[in-house]
């Protein structure tokens, strides 16, 4: 399993791009939220990969950050009918953040707007991912729609690693906001969620 190249960026387009490693040549299809954040051509590049193999192909998908990886992983192996061409339609028509919000939400109108993705495709997608995004990907969403004060920041960071570690939204929540009374606003995430965890 290739999960990297590293190495000279010696081409880019918005689809795809040419990553010299040591004198081989990787090319990988990317989506456009990845091309946007590449350096110039000719500067070094670390692009998270996945491999897919196919009877008739074996074809590399790179992405400049890890939650666009793991949504375009998400939608290949969890939903019905969607492969990785759409996948990458999908990473390129909505930010991850944005488009876990509205799975969260069941917003299927946001989502068939996406080049590929219908109305019967953005409710399988909806039905078929909502449990695995759950609330946290609503939390998210929201917090980034909202420029949150750092303090509020920390809270809504704390509860989502909480969220993610099997505590309910409600519990979370309450969790930190105790954390936070009992060390004070200079505590760290990190020192908010040990708290909960040994609280817990």
């Amino acid at each position: 399993m290739i999960t990297f190249l590293q190495g000279k960026l010696v081409e880019a387009l918005p689809t795809q791009v040419v990553v010299d490693v040591n004198g081989v040549g990787y090319e990988a299809l990317i989506p456009l939220s990845s091309f946007d954040k590449l350096p110039p051509s000719g500067h070094p590049v670390r692009l998270l990969t996945q491999l897919v193999i196919r009877e008739d192909a074996h074809t590399l998908y790179g992405f400049m950050s890890a939650a666009e990886r793991d949504l375009f992983r998400l939608l290949v192996n969890s939903v019905s009918g969607i492969g990785p061409k759409t996948a990458l339609n999908i990473l390129s028509g909505m930010n991850a953040t944005v488009f876990r919000g509205a799975v969260a939400n069941s917003d299927v109108k946001s989502l068939s707007q996406i080049s590929g993705v219908g109305k019967k495709t953005a409710e399988r997608i909806v039905v078929e991912l909502r449990d695995k995004i759950g609330a946290a990907g609503a939390l998210e969403a929201a917090s980034a729609k909202h420029a949150l004060s750092p303090d509020d920041q920390k809270t809504n960071d704390a509860t989502l690693a909480l969220m993610a570690l099997g505590f309910k939204q409600i519990d979370a929540h309450e969790a930190v906001r105790a954390a936070q009374a009992m060390l004070g606003s200079t505590a760290t995430v990190e020192q908010l969620i040990r708290a909960c965890l040994k609280k817990g």
